[in-house]
């Protein structure tokens, strides 16, 4: 059985929004999610930070899901900005979504010069792993 131990050791801050580490231990898969940008299924694009964010949680969510698991498998989120504004509704859509579940996943944010398209404000990419 894979073993997914959170990591907050002394010395470092706590935060409830993210581990400092997570530890992966055992049989499992591990899966790598490209960058998910706000674009739908139908590849529509909308101008806002939050509903941009809000749509690159549903298509990692897919991706995790195509390969058998859930928000929940997820151990490491990077999440790039174009813009420090798109922060706080970015970080709310992620806390919308990930809610008050126990031991959330390592998380790295940056503020980026721009995306592969101008019209990008957001772009999320995750590691997950899955149990046999």
């Amino acid at each position: 059985m894979t073993s997914v131990t959170h990591l907050n050791p002394e010395g470092l801050s706590v935060n409830p929004g993210f581990s400092q580490a997570v530890k992966v231990s055992g049989p499992g898969s591990f899966v790598f999610i490209g960058g998910q940008n706000g674009v739908g299924a139908d590849g529509s694009i909308e101008d806002d930070a939050g509903a941009q964010t809000r749509q690159a949680l549903r298509n990692v969510e897919l991706a995790v899901a195509a390969a058998g698991g859930s928000l929940a498998d997820v151990v490491k989120w990077t999440i790039s900005v174009t813009h420090p504004a798109a922060l706080a509704a970015g970080f709310a859509a992620f806390r919308q979504c990930w809610g008050d579940r126990p031991d959330p996943p390592a998380l790295s944010v940056q503020v980026v010069a721009g995306l592969a398209n101008a019209r990008f404000l957001v772009e999320i990419d995750a590691v997950a792993a899955i149990a046999s």
